[in-house]
């Protein structure tokens, strides 16, 4: 298999977003998680993206698993490797964005990088190097109050340099808008100063257009599913994207069996798709400091589900307020906290798919990663979107059996998605 645009995703739904913005774009595309094991059969694709789960680990960790991606997509004829991001630009000033992006780029022999979060369709732009989420500077927004990452400073090139060890540079909205040749001479000046990464403007889906073009003449770039758009359009037109192979419709043949949607985000969307969601099925709202005290509440939700999913869908929760977060992580830790809901929650689901669940819903980043993890499965075909930035996925290569399954970040999504989702998958 040779594949024509590699990506390495911090984090599980961020990969499911790239890799549904990539289908949607025009490439066959298919997402692994982690590396592959050798014996894994993937289908003929034209870009991969290997997920991980590097955005709050040790810059160095992340650096080494990202770096050991890179290779793997490289050997199989990967020329660009996009380093895919939060479009949030989730990150501390230790890292994990400018140690990985720095790697990824000396690895390649170096050169500047291009770096982007923005995607105007889910809301995400910068303007004068500046992020703002559905409007609000990335400080003002709920991300601000990021029980991981919290955002305090929308200036991305001030975020970069603090994670960084090269100079960061800004390439602005008028150089984009002013069209390709632009873009480069910029990128050229900028590397005759030393300039190691550069911030780029986007506040249009043209602008992701340009980038994309530009970025496609180097090796490496970072950015969100956004900047993914612009790559695979402009592999599309260049006329290197073959017809056939597989499609969203052999991802979304049902599977059939109860349906379970687990949720660990305690964003305000997902807090809101659960209130929405309590009006057509059951909810089972978790107390996390029981969570945290032992397993007797995991036991609990599992046989509370057991004795309803052969009726029908049902949702496990242990989302909360950010109050109640920040209460837990003061008397836990924040990483104590995190963790254990995140194990428990993936207890809760990998014993329900061992019951026979078949379709199952996650939300939130952290909760999507550890529920794939202790599931095991090692890829997925793309299919349809549910909503932007969330596709449904279908299992390859699954011990379980085929199964579908929807991973969404705490932010995406509608206050109906959770039945949205159970509606496409069957």
């Amino acid at each position: 298999m040779t594949i024509l645009l590699g990506s390495i995703a911090d984090d599980y739904t961020g990969a499911s977003d790239l890799a549904n913005t990539l289908t949607k774009n025009g490439l066959r595309t298919v997402q692994t998680v982690g590396i592959p094991d050798p014996s894994l059969a993937l289908p003929d694709v034209d870009a991969v993206v290997v997920s991980l789960k590097i955005r709050s680990v040790a810059a160095a960790n992340a650096v080494a698993a990202a770096t050991q991606a890179e290779r793997w997509l490289r050997e199989r004829g990967a020329a660009h490797v996009l380093y895919k991001i939060c479009s949030t630009f989730d990150s501390t000033d230790a890292g994990n964005i400018g140690p990985v992006t720095e790697a990824l780029s000396a690895a390649a022999g170096g050169g500047l990088v291009l770096v982007t979060p923005a995607f105007p369709e889910t809301g995400r732009t910068v303007y004068f190097g500046h992020l703002f989420v559905n409007g609000e500077p990335l400080n003002e927004s709920p991300l601000k109050d990021h029980p991981l990452n919290p955002m305090h400073d929308a200036n991305l090139v001030r975020v970069m340099t603090r994670q960084s060890r090269g100079a960061v540079g800004l390439i602005d909205l008028p150089a984009i808008a002013a069209g390709p040749d632009t873009v480069r001479a910029r990128l050229e000046a900028l590397q005759v100063t030393g300039v190691k990464t550069a911030i780029a403007d986007a506040v249009f889906e043209r602008d992701l257009e340009t980038l994309g073009e530009i970025a496609l003449e180097t090796p490496v770039s970072t950015g969100a599913s956004g900047l993914g758009l612009g790559l695979a359009r402009a592999l599309v037109r260049s006329g290197r994207v073959s017809s056939g192979g597989t499609t969203t419709a052999d991802a979304i043949r049902p599977v059939g069996g109860p349906a379970v949607v687990v949720a660990g985000s305690c964003s305000k969307a997902t807090l809101r798709q659960l209130d929405v969601a309590e009006r057509s099925m059951p909810v089972l709202r978790l107390d996390p400091e029981r969570l945290l005290a032992g397993p007797d509440e995991i036991a609990a939700a599992i046989s509370w589900a057991g004795d309803r999913i052969a009726a029908g869908p049902v949702v496990i929760a242990a989302s909360a307020s950010p109050e109640t977060v920040l209460q837990l992580q003061s008397q836990y830790g924040r990483e104590a906290s995190g963790h254990a809901i995140e194990t428990a929650t993936s207890i809760i689901a990998a014993e329900l798919v061992a019951r026979g669940v078949r379709r199952l819903v996650v939300a939130g980043g952290e909760t999507s990663g550890a529920a794939v993890d202790r599931l095991a499965i090692p890829a997925f075909l793309i299919g349809p979107e549910i909503a932007p930035g969330v596709p449904v996925l279908r299992t390859v290569g699954n011990a379980q059996g085929d199964m579908l399954l929807a991973l969404k970040s705490g932010n995406f999504g509608g206050e109906d998605f959770f039945t949205a989702a159970l509606a496409m998958m069957r």
